[in-house]
């Protein structure tokens, strides 16, 4: 994570806050960096120093009002564009979307379980989340079959570990030191 980065995101956070608007503006970065990453031409043209910047700004401005892009995410990603950082733009918009959580008080989870969880399992692991945690809890779920059973969770570099094999590696590790 760079220092170039962190202060994009963290202006864009101050604007999108005051404005209330962060829905549109997170969907809008996310939509603009899709098409960014699906078309190799439209980097070209946007990152070549032969294309002057008023070209850019009429092709991004088109872009914007073909995605329906918020007048805010258009925005910046102008100036994102005028300051020649767009090649940071998707990191920028990793940080904005953590640099929002963390003010709203919100984590990411990332929870692998062996077995789908059905909605009342997500909501009690939830409701566990934000106690322990303190903070609202916007989970991601996904099953890796490579677990026994029961779940793992990270959030940010934290890693609580209910699962089976975890359980069945503790006891064999206590078995161990007591024979």
């Amino acid at each position: 994570m760079s220092r170039v980065a962190q202060r994009y995101a963290a202006a864009l956070a101050d604007v999108v806050l005051e404005h209330k608007e962060s829905q549109p503006v997170g969907a809008g970065l996310s939509a603009f960096l899709q098409g960014w990453q699906e078309s190799p031409d439209l980097r070209n043209v946007l990152l070549s120093p032969g294309v002057s910047y008023e070209a850019k700004h009429v092709l991004l401005d088109k872009l914007g009002e073909a995605m329906q892009l918020a007048p805010t995410a258009l925005n910046f990603i102008h100036v994102v564009l005028q300051h020649r950082r767009l090649e940071a733009l998707p990191e920028i918009r990793n940080e904005f979307e953590e640099e929002l959580r963390r003010r709203l008080g919100m984590a990411l989870a990332e929870v692998s379980s062996a077995a789908e969880m059905n909605e009342q399992e997500k909501s009690e692991l939830q409701s566990a989340l934000e106690k322990l945690t303190g903070k609202r809890i916007e989970a991601n779920y996904r099953v890796d079959a490579g677990l026994i059973g029961g779940a793992m969770v990270r959030i940010g570099s934290t890693i609580y570990d209910g699962s089976v094999r975890e359980r069945l590696n503790r006891l064999q590790t206590r078995l161990e030191a007591g024979a």
